[in-house]
């Protein structure tokens, strides 16, 4: 029988895989428990490490809850990046709003978690809160980069408000995930939630022009 080989990780390819357990776990604890009973050592215990590693990497719970939302809103921005790279005006948002709406569908615990602290972070001594702050107006400018390129090519009305549009659609989209997070596995009206988002976000970029209304 052949000799088998053992496979020796680097430090970082330990840490990048102990992270990746414990950011499983987190996330596994969030959606079971909450936040409450989510702490450093149910983490770093129940991911099958010393009770001390996850207070040892993350310093504090606020520190574990940071890192399990830019964790989160690191792999969104990744499909994000991919789903609208060379789109822009409505291309784009409708792309996003999918995109959107299969992460919900394909990474529910994530996205139940990453909400889950963003609605507790409205607190006001949460630390967690000025990460999200940054999340949020990283989507809006990106909405709003896609609607100016749409006004650049022609497809968007150039009389729209588009830092009011790219709030409102951002606000949209948060309420459709708390919507979800209330009735549950709900996939068709969740879906429908995206498709009219859809709908009245186009009939918000024709402005005053009349025109068409892109389904």
């Amino acid at each position: 029988m052949a000799e088998s080989i053992e496979i020796r990780r680097t430090q970082a390819e330990r840490t990048a895989h102990s992270d990746a357990q414990m950011l499983d776990t987190a996330i596994k604890l969030i959606c079971e428990y909450g936040t409450g009973r989510t702490t450093l050592k149910a983490v770093g215990e129940s991911a099958g490490y010393s009770r001390g590693l996850a207070g040892s990497r993350f310093g504090s719970k606020e520190g574990l809850m940071i890192f399990v939302v830019l964790s989160v809103s690191k792999e969104w921005l990744a499909d994000l990046t991919a789903v609208t790279l060379g789109k822009a005006g409505f291309d784009a948002i409708d792309a996003a709003t999918d995109a959107h709406y299969k992460f919900c569908v394909e990474a529910p615990d994530h996205v139940r978690a990453f909400y889950t602290l963003w609605f507790e972070s409205i607190g006001p001594q949460s630390e967690v809160k000025a990460v999200i702050e940054k999340i949020h107006e990283r989507r809006r400018q990106d909405v709003e980069h896609w609607i100016n390129q749409g006004i650049q090519s022609g497809q968007i009305s150039s009389d729209v408000d588009t830092a009011a549009i790219a709030l409102q659609f951002c606000a949209n989209i948060i309420g459709i995930v708390y919507q979800w997070l209330i009735v549950g596995d709900a996939h068709d009206e969740i879906e429908a939630l995206h498709t009219q988002l859809k709908r009245s976000t186009h009939i918000a970029l024709c402005g005053n022009t009349g025109g068409h209304e892109k389904t």
